[in-house]
């Protein structure tokens, strides 16, 4: 199956005295392989990116390491030298490398492309072997929590000892599974401790309390500054995570890739089939709002692994996959509104419509929260789709969830009465704005104005109390007028629920603040009643949150906290819904 286009690499202008004097050099050694270095600078974050390129009689291989990501071993697709001129392609993420090697051999000097963008990538090569985190025995190991609004992200930094004898550190946020973030620099003192993580554009500076044992500080990134209080451990906890599925599966288990329709653009995915003959129901899962892989992972979780896993345990065939733009699969995710995200899903159903191990008139599509928007959209837009599955799905438009979301959530945070008036007047104002205003300057002018008065309202107390400044109030609310936001802000699923005709199953969690159960439950029940759909199950699940998970309160922060990652009551009635279709 064809995976994306290749890309070209650009002509390189060499003047001819100088390409006549090197060829035979390069025709005589190797000077290309070896390691090399260098920064990616882009949008002012500084990236190190490392290459390993190595000859097999006469054939070149290379791999990239990206350790201020954390990722090592990243293999390159295509390695390609012509005289002075290096070209790298890694495919899966769009990239090409083309760069022209100096006349003494130690530098690079090259153009980084990635999809439509190019930056300026210069390699040395490298002096000082890096350390492999994964091979480091660390000093001391520091274990944080860093509370974000309603949301609290586990921190954890390893100090070392480096190779030239100084000191140095590596960052971890295992709720957001990435690990080892390069730190730039860190200085200890008898006081405390301050580093800084120029990958992320962060930094932190804390205090020790006397017996050296906890560190209380503040992170600052992109304008904001945020409560990070670590103590020192003697070992790194592991997430508890005993949904998580277990090899040898009882099933088949095959990596896929398929194009989205309408655009140039491939997808990757898993595709999990019950072990023996016949044809069995497929479903495809779709993953919520933002960037998700096709493990729908979030602190921590792996919902849609764990859901996959359960249902094809019980003869039903899954096939998940990878965001665009997002893990393997090609594309960007930035550009893309709710209506792109639904081509995804009808090429996804399309593909499982072509597999010749699936019944070709039991195919759904299981979407969780935006996901349910899509499998909607999808529904009256394919005639392939046969089902669909609404996990938290929202039956209300856009605005209006995200000021019952915003609700919800100050309340659960403890937020006073007063504030909370002032910052769903402020939200829905600034929703007006963004849903009336199309043209990005005059939106920005009026969202300025709307925070000044907001700014001005507040007493110093106040003002001395909110998370964030007004500049960085500011920003976020500009990130509003994304193609996304912009489209789901005006989105009423209304009219597309009264469209779709097949069978639908809808789920919410009693304790989910997000998408609230009995508000979203409602409308899509009158919905589906007005356009004459006889075959729908709605159902609210008691003590389950957003993630489906069993809670007492339903408050974000507990996500990463919770062992149980998706309901077991929940998969059964999907299965058993699906099974007596």
């Amino acid at each position: 199956m064809k995976r994306g286009k290749s890309l070209k690499p650009g002509i390189l202008i060499i003047v001819y005295a100088c390409l006549i004097s090197t060829i035979a050099i390069y025709a005589q050694s190797n000077v290309f392989t070896g390691d090399w270095e260098g920064l990616l600078r882009t949008g002012g974050v500084s990236l190190k990116l490392v290459f390993h390129i190595k000859d097999n009689d006469g054939i070149y291989k290379a791999t990239m390491d990206s350790p201020d990501q954390g990722a090592y071993g990243i293999s390159i697709d295509e390695v390609t030298i012509d005289g002075s001129k290096l070209t790298l392609e890694i495919k899966k993420i769009m990239v090409a490398y083309t760069g022209s090697l100096n006349d003494d051999g130690t530098s690079i000097f090259g153009t980084w492309k990635q999809g439509p963008v190019e930056y300026t990538l210069n390699l040395r090569r490298e002096t000082v072997k890096a350390m492999n985190p994964d091979e480091i025995v660390f000093d001391e190991l520091w274990d944080g929590i860093l509370k974000v609004s309603a949301i609290e992200l586990r921190i954890v930094l390893k100090i070392y000892t480096d190779a030239n004898g100084s000191l140095a550190a590596f960052m971890d946020s295992p709720d957001q599974e990435v690990k080892n973030i390069s730190v730039s620099s860190i200085n200890i003192s008898d006081s405390g401790l301050i580093f800084t993580a120029d990958a992320i554009g962060g930094s932190f500076e804390g205090t020790f309390n006397n017996e050296r044992t906890t560190l209380s500080g503040t992170w600052k990134q992109a304008g904001q500054n945020m409560k990070l209080n670590f103590k020192k451990v003697d070992k790194l906890e592991e997430a508890i995570r005993p949904q998580n599925p277990q090899k040898p599966y009882p099933y088949k288990e095959e990596e896929i890739f398929f194009e989205s329709i309408e655009s140039d653009i491939t997808l990757a995915g898993t595709l999990t089939i019950p072990e023996g003959e016949g044809y069995f129901p497929g479903v495809v899962l779709v993953s919520g709002s933002g960037p998700q892989d096709r493990d729908g992972t979030i602190f921590n979780h792996k919902p849609f692994w764990v859901l996959a896993d359960y249902l094809t345990r019980n003869g039903i065939a899954v096939l998940r996959y990878d965001d665009r733009g997002t893990a393997s699969s090609q594309g960007d995710f930035s550009r893309a509104t709710t209506e792109d995200l639904t081509l995804d899903a009808i090429s996804a159903v399309n593909y499982l419509n072509s597999h010749d191990k699936i019944n070709k008139d039991m195919i759904g599509i299981i979407g969780h929260s935006e996901g349910g928007l899509i499998a909607s959209l999808a529904a009256v837009n394919s005639d392939l789709t046969d089902f669909i599955v609404l996990l938290a799905g929202p039956g209300l438009p856009g605005k209006d969830i995200l000021l019952m979301q915003l609700e919800l959530i100050m309340r659960a945070d403890g937020a006073s009465e007063e504030i909370i008036v002032k910052e769903l007047e402020l939200s829905e104002k600034i929703y007006n704005v963004v849903e009336s205003t199309q043209d990005d300057e005059t939106a920005k002018s009026k969202i300025s104005l709307l925070l000044d008065d907001y700014f001005n309202s507040l007493s110093g107390e106040e003002k001395d109390n909110l998370p964030n400044s007004k500049d960085t109030m500011l920003k976020q609310a500009y990130q509003l007028l994304s193609p996304w936001f912009r489209f789901f802000i005006r989105y009423d699923p209304r009219p597309t629920l009264e469209q779709v005709t097949i069978p639908l199953l809808a789920l919410n969690g009693e304790k989910d603040l997000q998408v609230p159960s009995n508000e979203n439950l409602g409308a899509i029940e009158k919905a589906l009643e007005k356009g004459g759909n006889n075959s729908f199950k709605l159902l609210e699940l008691e003590g389950l949150n957003h993630l489906f998970q069993k809670t007492s309160t339903g408050a974000i922060a507990e996500y990463g906290k919770l062992e149980e990652t998706f309901s077991s009551a929940a998969m059964e009635i999907i299965k058993n819904w699906i099974i007596k279709l």
